[in-house]
């Protein structure tokens, strides 16, 4: 892949970063419902632009490989939207401070996500029976997220948050939207900042399940990227979207069980030269999320009786 097609789109995130958060979101306010769907939009329609952009530079299977890539990670982040919502609810974040909080957090997965996928790579070039490894942890994790409860999230506990308290004094109370303050010429964080840490150290947890998923589908570094980006750069518009609905689609986490089992199968198989073809796979994953959607919407939820 010529170093242009990387130079060229680094350089069109960065000014979509530039603009979102110096023009769009240059004072902190609470996003609205009509805000946050008009840019779910917006960044999902730059995915399906540039999807077309890859068909005519690069053909059909890259395109189909892209989409699928995209399908896959957009759906899994909704499972940290989950997450998220616990987060802010913990630590009583604002919302009119979280969109911040989630801007810079996503710029910590960028760079995260980075060193995932070209190690990941990296590692099936070289030994091509590392798949069977990711194959089979995604299986194992689709089984486990199927059968495993909700369980409360406890940033107390996070390994993270306890070393930095023990290097920078946290102040007891927000200051405005800031990360870091000075005071008595001393550097303090704010408890917006732990936020932050527990943000990056989600997604670090969420990377391991999601690049392994969409390496099941690609092996083109530039392909697993890209789509991979794209995904999470419209991940904070899509929580502000949804979080207030989260509970209506009850049956979307089982949904996301059967993907992560899906692909991790479809690795399992590639290894032992059984490839499931990328419109199939495609066609699995749409329908197994529009499915565990359609039943949220349809059955009901029963009511306990005493």
């Amino acid at each position: 892949m010529s170093i242009y097609f990387w130079i060229g789109f680094h350089v069109f995130i960065f000014i979509m970063l530039a603009l979102d958060l110096g023009v769009f979101n240059k004072n902190s306010h609470k996003i609205s419902l009509k805000e946050a769907l008009t840019w779910v939009v917006v960044w999902v329609s730059l995915a399906i632009l540039f999807n077309i952009f890859i068909y005519y530079e690069f053909g059909k299977t890259k395109a189909l490989e892209f989409l699928t890539g995209y399908v896959i990670e957009y759906s899994l982040s909704v499972d940290n939207i989950f997450v998220f919502i616990l987060i802010f609810t913990y630590f009583g974040v604002k919302p009119e401070y979280q969109h911040r909080v989630l801007f810079w957090g996503i710029l910590g997965a960028l760079v995260m996500r980075a060193i995932f996928i070209f190690a990941g790579v990296a590692l099936i070039n070289k030994f091509h029976w590392i798949v069977l490894i990711f194959g089979g942890f995604l299986v194992y994790t689709g089984i486990q997220m199927l059968f495993q409860k909700d369980t409360a999230v406890d940033p107390e506990k996070n390994a993270i948050v306890k070393f930095f308290r023990k290097f920078l004094p946290v102040t007891d109370d927000y200051h405005g939207d800031r990360l870091i303050i000075r005071k008595d010429h001393r550097l303090f964080a704010t408890p917006l900042f732990l936020v932050l840490l527990v943000i990056e150290s989600s997604d670090l947890i969420f990377a391991v399940d999601s690049i392994p998923a969409i390496l099941a589908i690609s092996k083109d570094q530039f392909i697993v990227y890209t789509s991979n980006i794209f995904a999470i750069l419209g991940l904070r518009s899509l929580y502000f979207a949804i979080a207030g609905i989260m509970g209506y689609f009850r049956y979307l986490k089982i949904g996301l069980a059967f993907v992560l089992t899906f692909v991790g199968a479809k690795m399992l198989l590639a290894y032992f030269n059984m490839e499931i073809p990328i419109a199939v796979s495609l066609l699995v994953i749409v329908s197994i999320l529009a499915v565990s959607i359609l039943a949220s919407v349809v059955i009901k939820p029963s009511e306990n009786k005493n």
